[in-house]
């Protein structure tokens, strides 16, 4: 086994966990506010601590998904633009937009991890449950990390170098579609 394919194998696995991660902390978030809601519905009082805990999660929740849709395409792209460029240009560009994703991945994680050290504040979500700011912190230099990661998938990141006629087949699972006709409609310049 290559060490590409291995390191593939690991940004795979690290999609994976934080697929479940995202939606863990959905479901807590969910599951604190709705406890809230009940206390409030069923004795008149509000538990005042709830929402509070419950907006912990968004960083995580926010963060790390954008790790996810870098590693599933779903990233911001102007495909519009490098359509129109010819095919040396287009590789030229893709090749500008991994650096600057890496560079930003990189400046994540320096910065990141200063901004993590230097989280040193407790939040106080109520006067018993007390929060370190290191649990919201972390996820500046986690979610860089995770990025720098998911670049060794290079040119498969980036929208321009699929054949949507082909994923949306796939997709849809039509096994009626012909390859060839996807290949002779397919705008993918090599």
């Amino acid at each position: 086994m290559s060490l590409l394919s291995a390191a593939r194998r690991v940004s795979d696995g690290v999609n994976r966990a934080a697929i479940v991660l995202c939606v863990a902390c959905v479901l807590a978030m969910l599951a604190i506010s709705f406890t809230g809601f009940l206390y409030t519905l069923f004795t008149g009082d509000a538990l005042s601590w709830t929402y509070s805990l419950a907006r912990l999660f968004l960083p995580w929740i926010g963060l790390v998904s954008t790790t996810i849709a870098l590693r599933s395409g779903e990233h911001v792209a102007m495909t519009l633009l490098v359509r129109l460029l010819p095919a040396s240009l287009v590789k030229l560009a893709a090749i500008a937009t991994l650096l600057v994703m890496a560079g930003f991945a990189l400046l994540m994680i320096w910065y990141g991890w200063s901004f993590f050290l230097n989280a040193t504040q407790v939040y106080m979500v109520s006067d018993t449950i007390q929060i370190s700011h290191h649990w919201t912190a972390i996820t500046v230099p986690l979610t860089g990390a995770i990025f720098l990661l998911h670049l060794v998938y290079g040119f498969d990141l980036l929208e321009h170098f699929s054949d949507e006629n082909a994923l949306i087949d796939e997709a849809l699972d039509d096994p009626g579609i012909d390859d060839s006709v996807l290949d002779s409609k397919s705008e993918v310049r090599p």
